[in-house]
């Protein structure tokens, strides 16, 4: 059977002789022309850990396709790492990635007329970014994870790139020295793969297990283990069945589907970041989902996994726990998940879990049953109020008492937010609020990690409050909240907080309220003006002109 959409037109007469040439330059024999051609969007960089173990990945991903009877291209995308721009410029680059990547891959996959497309990514906009593509493109799909880093060793304690960021707290507060600040620094990040906790990298791919368009136990996987290769060699298989099945990445990425993720996003502790990819996906997907949708969910979603950044454990710790499929099983015999959805193997998700175990082992403590959750509820809890009526979101897990009234200490960019906490001028009962870091303001929305962690290491996570409308990064705990929309930029009540406002953050009544009067937030706005765009060239410039509203996912297609 042919299953190439281009050998269709290649074979129909000599006006198709150029294309011909071009794939026969290439080591094409004329019998290449029936089979399918598969796109390897290859995110392999030597920037980052995250994504330097991904070459073999791709040639594992190049066999498998062969083996499997199709012709692999290869092409490149691009990557960002948070970890490494966290606190800098280049942080504002990252969330930018994410749209970037997602044109690289539309764009090979269109412009190259593919039938399909197998796309490795490793750091933590090459999901979001990944999967987006894939559903604009809208040829058969699968996304390869390149795997979770395994952690770092220090005095018998293990560490992960948090561990960096905390330790800085700990150390400007006096209560770490400098031998075991350098230690850390040193040790945390052992090899490649991608930050290991259930960080947003960590969070998306879990997430994407969940969606079907990833194989099972593929998102928990260590990058420098060997399984992680046949995983590779097994996705190039499926996605070439999933081709003669013609089954798209719209079959997979349902309303069902979205809230099947979302429920295990919950259930996991996953990233504040989650909330933002997810609807950029959906958007993507052309499926109706909203902020509002993500409460929805949380409330009948226990949290089930102890793991970082506010609890013990690293997702490797998941993965020899028994895995998202196990996370999974638990939830679906609870009726809280939809089992009937098609996964890209063909098979529902109640098929997939058919064999999974109702019950976690009782040799492992990462996973409870859905009768003893670690919280009740979801962690990842939208606020709404007077200080950000289009929502925004709290991650609560981890805190003993979610709801704070305080003082607001008003800073307009993250570097003196950081400098006032290092300078020890934050004290318990404040709420900062960091603003002017929306996806238009900032602009791309950078992550706030090093003040968070800094105010972790410092031992005020619990009593200091952060707002903000930039965002957190998947390695955040802590009094905050992220997301402020409307953002300061666009006018949002955010920009109108003056120093020594009381701000009330309240996670039982779902609340980010500015307790000033009506009139004078009125009195407020009518002074307001906007300020001068950051950037008037560029890819900033051009993301700060088009990007939607943070509780639309901040879109740059959204007309």
């Amino acid at each position: 059977m042919n299953y190439n959409r281009r050998s269709k037109n290649i074979t129909e007469g000599v006006a198709r002789a150029p294309n011909r040439s071009m794939y026969y330059a290439l080591g094409y024999q004329s019998e290449d022309f029936v089979k399918p051609m598969v796109g390897v969007a290859n995110g392999h960089s030597t920037i980052t850990p995250c994504n330097s173990g991904l070459q073999r990945l791709a040639d594992a991903a190049v066999i498998g396709l062969k083996e499997a009877g199709a012709n692999p291209q290869i092409f490149g995308t691009p990557t960002i790492s948070d970890g490494m721009a966290m606190g800098t410029e280049g942080m504002k680059y990252s969330l930018v990635s994410r749209e970037v990547i997602s044109d690289c891959v539309e764009t090979c996959v269109g412009g190259q007329w593919m039938d399909g497309v197998l796309v490795i990514g490793g750091c933590d906009k090459n999901m979001p970014g990944g999967l987006m593509g894939m559903l604009r493109a809208n040829v058969p799909a699968i996304y390869v994870y390149g795997g979770t880093i395994l952690p770092g060793k220090y005095k018998g304690q293990d560490l992960n790139i948090v561990s960096v960021f905390e330790a800085v707290g700990q150390f400007s507060a006096g209560k770490m020295n400098e031998e075991d600040f350098c230690q850390i620094e040193r040790r945390a990040i052992p090899g490649s793969g991608s930050c290991g906790g259930m960080y947003t990298a960590n969070t998306m791919s879990s997430a994407f297990e969940a969606l079907g368009i990833s194989l099972p136990y593929s998102s928990t996987m260590a990058n420098v283990e060997e399984e992680i290769v046949a995983n590779t060699k097994e996705c190039a298989r499926v996605l070439v069945e999933a081709i003669k099945m013609d089954l798209k990445p719209r079959d997979i990425v349902t309303k069902k589907a979205i809230e099947n993720a979302v429920a295990v996003i919950m259930a996991t502790g996953g990233s504040t970041n989650a909330v933002l990819h997810f609807l950029a996906i959906a958007h993507a997907a052309e499926v109706e989902w909203t902020i509002d949708d993500f409460e929805r969910v949380r409330q009948r979603t226990p949290v089930l996994c102890d793991l970082k950044p506010s609890g013990q454990y690293l997702a490797i710790d998941l993965h020899h726990a028994g895995g998202i499929p196990q996370v999974m099983k638990v939830l679906l015999n609870a009726g809280a998940l939809h089992g009937d959805c098609i996964t890209i193997t063909g098979k529902t998700v109640a098929e997939v879990l058919a064999d999974v175990p109702d019950v976690p082992r009782a040799d492992q403590k990462v996973i409870r049953n859905h009768d003893n959750p670690i919280y009740a509820q979801g962690h990842l809890a939208i606020l709404k109020g007077n200080l950000s009526p289009e929502g925004c979101v709290a991650k609560i897990t981890g805190l003993k008492v979610p709801v704070m009234t305080g003082p607001a200490r008003v800073f307009e960019d993250e570097q003196s937010a950081l400098a006032a906490i290092m300078a020890n001028k934050i004290v318990a009962g404040d709420v900062m609020v960091l603003r002017y870091l929306g996806p238009k303001g900032g602009p791309g929305m950078p992550e706030m990690l090093a003040p968070t962690g800094a105010l972790i290491g410092q031992g005020l996570g619990e009593s200091v409050g952060l707002i903000t409308d930039g965002r957190f990064s998947g390695g955040t705990w802590g009094m905050v909240v992220g997301h402020v929309a409307p953002e300061a930029y666009a006018g949002g009540t955010i920009a109108l907080v003056q120093e020594g406002d009381s701000i009330t953050i309240d996670s039982h009544k779902l609340l980010l309220q500015l307790n000033v009067s009506d009139e004078e937030i009125a009195r407020r706005r009518a002074a307001w003006t906007a300020p001068a765009p950051r950037y008037t060239r560029g890819v900033l410039a051009k993301f700060a002109k088009n990007a939607s509203s943070a509780s639309e996912g901040a879109v740059l297609d959204k007309f």
